[in-house]
């Protein structure tokens, strides 16, 4: 089959790979129709890591070397295991993310901190391929309602419904959504769906209008020399940026008594007010990908009823063309079955 590999740092071919083994009775083998990129794919591609393990074994996957890339991938099955539970001819769309089942946070139902937690796609071979094969149990049905390109967001879509949790935010309220790019818009698109006031500060003009578009009350504009924003007293601020000046924008726009929800993954050591948060008593929380089983069929259900691709992604590729993808310019899908 063919398949998008990456072999080390600036180095992803397109090639020939052999099939995916045979599902066991808990598996299911997935013609792969639509394959998301992004930010991730794109630091792993120029990195060639660390998440991908190319020189040292992944402790849970058990794979080492050249990897098929892919984490949002969804498609037709085409076998099925004995107990997978999905038919074959049946539109699935996969998490990504492997768990356990049997450490402590996956027994709390924290599968996403799962103590041998791994990614297909990062950690072992994934869907960026014609043919994947992976636990049914990750994998949620797709609706005839749903396109193809629709369900390819579903992952993604699944982290901002996390993080929505993460944050508890009562009913009819407002927020603040630092970061209104990837998993910033999507997220802003779930909370305006659950009847949340959403507001938004970005420094980017044209993402502050595809963010009202996906349902911002308001929106504003950063200072990118003040790195400031006029929003105050916010009982709940979602912080998507992982830059340390949002974290801070999130603390000074945050009511006394209310919660910072850090989102976006900072790239190095942040600093920020922690004294500030303490004697306010602002509570800081975090939010780590997905809990696959409950945020997945809602990722899905949401899909089904709001077609937030037309406003996400800004390009479908063929497989030939990934590398076009990975330059950047917005969201891209990848059309396995395409043809140059």
């Amino acid at each position: 089959m063919k398949a998008a590999v990456l072999h080390g740092p600036g180095d992803l071919r397109v090639e020939e790979v052999p099939d995916p083994p045979v599902p066991r009775p808990d598996e299911v083998t997935i013609a792969v129709h639509r394959c998301g990129l992004c930010g991730t794919d794109a630091h792993e591609y120029a990195h060639g890591g660390p998440m991908t393990p190319l020189r040292e074994r992944h402790p849970w996957s058990g794979h080492l070397g050249p990897t098929i890339i892919g984490h949002e991938f969804m498609g037709t099955v085409t076998r099925a295991g004995t107990a997978a539970g999905f038919a074959e001819g049946a539109r699935i769309v996969a998490g990504a993310g492997h768990w356990c089942g049997d450490c402590p946070p996956c027994r709390a139902g924290r599968t996403n901190l799962c103590r041998r937690y791994h990614t297909y796609g990062l950690s072992t071979h994934g869907g960026m391929a014609e043919f994947v094969t992976v636990p049914a149990a990750m994998c949620a049905g797709v609706p005839d309602g749903c396109t193809d390109d629709n369900a390819a967001l579903a992952q993604p879509v699944s982290i901002a419904m996390h993080a929505l949790d993460r944050g508890q935010v009562p009913e009819d309220s407002e927020i603040l959504v630092i970061g209104a790019g990837g998993v910033g818009a999507l997220l802003v698109a779930a909370a305006a769906d659950r009847g949340l006031t959403v507001h938004v500060a970005d420094l980017d003009p044209v993402r502050l209008a595809a963010a009202r578009r996906l349902g911002a009350a308001t929106t504003q504009q950063v200072d990118g020399q003040t790195g400031a924003t006029a929003f105050r007293g916010l009982a709940t601020v979602f912080e998507t940026s992982g830059a340390a000046a949002g974290l801070r924008m999130a603390l000074d726009a945050t009511a006394p008594g209310g919660r910072i929800v850090a989102v976006g993954l900072p790239g190095g050591t942040a600093e920020f007010d922690l004294r500030a948060a303490v004697v306010s008593e602002k509570d800081i929380r975090t939010s780590s990908a997905h809990v696959c089983r409950r945020d997945l069929p809602a990722a899905v259900d949401l899909l089904s009823r709001l077609d937030l691709a037309t406003e996400i992604v800004a390009r479908v590729l063929p497989l030939d063309r990934i590398h076009d993808g990975l330059a950047g310019g917005g969201k891209t899908l990848i059309d396995i079955r395409g043809k140059e």
